[in-house]
């Protein structure tokens, strides 16, 4: 079980890698542009168990949110479904499909594509009759890696830029700072903070967009 463990964590994560390549390039970057400024990625999994719940319309597995790292890729359990992404204002359910992945964008390639790519708000919710299992390997950047829109996105002087520079750890301790069991909207501080885009759950409360209303886990 070990090795089987172990090769899954290699192979997702060089999965992971590539997927970040193609970004890069849809993006009109260099291939490794992505790679690059997230530096030495780390590597996270969890595997979620979510029990069955008689009353399911009382609780979530997991209350929406958005991953603050840079891509996640999820591993559905193929017999009980329960994943949704808000869409539109409504939540839809992302049905499991054998052989595939779900591959969800994190805040920090929200950051860095300038808002061209989204992070996804999305929840998990229980079953009444079965339990459901889901496998999640995130990707992470470098605490030092500096996100910031590249030139290509934000013009030669910035200023096309939608969000300031800062750093992963700067965004991942003010991420964690939040009570992520209070429901989603806020109004957020004051102008001229570190910058982040206007979108379901990106930042919350942590990193400031003029004048914005946003959701937050």
């Amino acid at each position: 079980m070990r090795e089987i463990v172990k090769n899954y964590c290699t192979e997702v994560r060089e999965l992971g890698f590539r997927i970040q390549e193609l970004i890069a390039e849809s993006l009109g970057l260099e291939k490794d542009h992505i790679t690059r400024v997230l530096g030495e990625q780390g590597q996270h999994m969890a595997v979620n168990y979510y029990p069955p719940c008689p009353e399911p319309e009382l609780t979530y597995g997991l209350p929406g949110h958005t991953d603050p790292n840079a891509l996640t890729i999820l591993l559905q359990d193929l017999q009980v479904a329960g994943l949704q992404v808000l869409k539109d204002g409504k939540w839809v359910a992302v049905n499991p499909h054998p052989n595939a992945f779900v591959i969800n964008i994190g805040d920090q390639l929200q950051a860095l594509s300038n808002g061209i790519y989204k992070s996804v708000w999305h929840r998990a919710i229980v079953n009444a009759d079965k339990p459901r299992l889901s496998v999640a390997s995130f990707l992470c950047p470098f605490d030092d890696a500096l996100i910031s829109a590249p030139k290509a996105l934000a013009g030669e002087d910035g200023s096309g830029a939608v969000y300031r520079g800062y750093t992963y750890a700067e965004y991942y301790k003010k991420f964690w700072s939040r009570d992520l069991d209070q429901e989603h909207w806020s109004v957020l501080g004051e102008a001229n903070s570190i910058d982040l885009p206007c979108v379901p759950g990106l930042l919350a409360d942590c990193f400031v967009l003029e004048d914005v209303s946003v959701p937050h886990s």
